[in-house]
């Protein structure tokens, strides 16, 4: 399974049995088919010998447990994709979070300068224009986050690895996709700010105080 070979102690198991567990049956055996595809047979092989010196019936339960290689693995990723799913909805939320968080920063924004607005609307400044300029603000703020969300998560995960001794590695496409939900996500969360600052009256705007 992957693990240092110099923390195993081999030893007789009767010594194991008498000494230290102080039990008079085996706990577990490994066993290794001859290929891929005697795998199964081998199974119900030891199921049948198994059966034969427990002396259990046809119909009776089993005692013991037979385990392959493949059902362990199929159990390691269902327990990985579980996992995965887990930590994807904890991003989708932390994502929804960030992006109300945006905004109601760009509504205060709006609120905060609709003066300016009506300055530039009363120049020459179209709709359009006023539309992408709180558009590109939102966008810079997702990427701004996004970029100190990164330099937060590698810096922690390193600081586990260096602390804690933990493998860590981060993937390359995990800080790749963040980047680019970024910018839908500032677009998506800053269209209705943006949208109503497009839509102020520039008289209306130039007298709110």
């Amino acid at each position: 399974m992957g693990q240092d070979q110099d923390d195993l102690i081999l030893a007789p198991y009767t010594s194991v049995q008498k000494r230290i567990l102080a039990i008079t049956h085996l706990r577990g055996i490994y066993a290794s088919a001859t290929s891929e595809e005697a795998s199964q047979p081998a199974i119900e092989e030891i199921r049948a010998v198994l059966r034969e010196n427990h002396r259990i019936g046809e119909f009776d339960e089993e005692d013991f447990t037979i385990r392959s290689q493949e059902e362990l693995s199929s159990m390691m990723s269902s327990t990985t994709n579980l996992m995965t799913m887990l930590l994807a909805c904890i991003a989708g939320i932390s994502l929804l979070v960030g992006g109300i968080g945006i905004m109601n920063i760009m509504y205060v924004s709006v609120t905060e300068r609709t003066r300016e607005i009506g300055l530039r609307m009363s120049i020459g400044a179209k709709g359009k224009h006023i539309l992408w300029q709180f558009l590109i603000e939102a966008v810079i703020i997702s990427v701004s986050g996004g970029l100190i969300g990164v330099l937060l998560g590698v810096g922690a995960a390193v600081a586990i690895k260096l602390i804690a001794g933990w493998p860590v590695y981060v993937q390359l496409y995990s800080v790749v996709l963040s980047y680019a939900v970024r910018p839908v996500t500032g677009i998506f969360f800053g269209w209705y700010p943006a949208r109503k600052a497009a839509g102020l009256d520039p008289i209306e705007a130039l007298r709110y105080e």
